[in-house]
């Protein structure tokens, strides 16, 4: 791909475009984690709301350990978000011309870490959950927190939910019959917003085949299929860094 495409995905100036093109990738790359971390340890890791209501339960049922093992998981998360939001705020500070380069190459490194040793760290277990739940987990509150800020709260990868809630409502407006009538007159009309719908179609899609190949890597290859993914996230989030070799004064 062409430096300057790959650059304008990270650029502190975005545009629609580049969020939509981003979100994909990044939701792809959630979705390969999700459902391949599954098969990895049982345990999906991108959304909280399973953790925090496990953890409810377990705490219900006596099981304080285990519910103590869900608050270190959604801690984890949250620290991911932290760790972005530190980085993100510091490089707008320092007016930075590369502000979300820093988060997104991270990331790309924690997924080659996690390829070539992910299998050690399933073997650590704190109580009966595996620590690679927790790396996944900080990982995932690291690429929310990323995408939320470069979109400006616009854009979610890690979960579908509220894509597939959107999805639905945008979907009911598109086929809402507007009747027509003297005393509907000043009645406004129903209408989708078709932008809305294609980039929340394109996240939904994105995240879903994501999870394919990832199960799919997961199965035949086992962590090492987090390689591909890691490359990905290093071509994106090192293009700015070409771009001002290429041009020093940019």
């Amino acid at each position: 791909m062409p430096v300057n495409y790959l650059t304008n995905l990270t650029a502190n100036t975005r545009t629609q475009r580049a969020n939509l093109h981003l979100g994909v990738a990044l939701a792809f790359v959630a979705g390969a984690l999700n459902a391949g971390g599954f098969l990895a340890i049982g345990q999906y890791t991108s959304h909280m709301t399973g953790v925090v209501s496990s953890a409810a339960d377990d705490l219900v049922l006596g099981k304080t350990a285990h519910a103590i093992a869900g608050l270190i998981a959604l801690g984890a998360f949250i620290v991911g978000a932290m760790t972005t939001a530190l980085m993100v705020n510091y490089a707008k500070r320092t007016e930075s011309s590369v502000t979300y380069t820093a988060p997104l190459l991270l990331e790309a490194v924690l997924l080659l870490v996690f390829g070539f040793i992910g299998a050690t760290i399933q073997t650590r277990e704190f109580v009966s959950v595996s620590m690679t739940a927790f790396f996944l987990c900080y990982v995932m509150g690291l690429q929310n927190a990323l995408v939320t800020k470069i979109s400006n709260a616009e854009i979610r990868t890690t979960h579908i939910t509220g894509l597939v809630t959107d999805l639905g409502i945008e979907l009911g407006r598109l086929v809402y019959w507007n009747r027509s009538g003297a005393e509907l007159e000043n009645v406004p009309v129903v209408r989708a917003n078709r932008r809305k719908l294609r980039v929340h179609a394109s996240l939904i899609a994105a995240f879903a085949g994501g999870a394919v190949s990832g199960a799919l890597g997961f199965k035949h290859a086992g962590y090492i299929a987090t390689v591909p993914l890691a490359a990905l996230l290093v071509i994106v989030s090192v293009a700015p860094l070409f771009k001002r070799v290429a041009h020093p004064r940019l």
